[in-house]
């Protein structure tokens, strides 16, 4: 099988795209840290509250760090995909493949990473929510229910 410089050369819309989706999470998070390093510092000594907002930060120590890993294998992968059509270009066929094959790889890599860091979001959206509904539970929201007037 040939490899034509168009086939690598369709991997750089999808990593572009990937590149930018893996930014805006890194953006989120970054403002999400600052909103509660503001919480931290604005709690003093409630150890109770304070303890659930250092937990939360572990685990947006932790997303942060996967970004950042899913970001440098994504661009491993574009800069893999221009040397593979470099060497395409300059009609080194057989190296070109094991250069393509890496760049396949490295953005594996990085979309299962995506992966893990979505689930350990997952995870932690779900313990929010479970302390809401311990909330809930509790009979204070019963308060905010609407009730038709007759």
């Amino acid at each position: 099988m040939e490899l034509e410089l168009s086939t690598p050369a369709l991997l750089f819309p999808a990593i572009t795209l990937l590149m930018l989706a893996f930014t805006n999470r890194f953006l989120a998070i970054a403002n999400l840290i600052r909103g509660l390093h503001k919480k931290y510092i604005e709690l003093g000594e409630q150890p109770k509250i304070k303890s659930q907002v250092t937990s939360q930060i572990k685990n947006l120590r932790t997303r942060l760090s996967m970004i950042k890993y899913m970001q440098a294998f994504g661009v491993a992968s574009f800069l893999l995909c221009v040397v593979c059509m470099l060497l395409l270009f300059n009609g080194l066929q057989y190296p070109a493949r094991f250069v393509f094959i890496g760049s396949m790889v490295t953005l594996l890599i990085s979309l299962g990473i995506s992966l893990i860091e979505i689930q350990i979001s997952t995870r932690a959206l779900n313990v929010e929510l479970s302390d809401m509904e311990e909330f809930s539970n509790s009979g204070t929201w019963t308060d905010f229910k609407f009730t038709k007037n007759k």
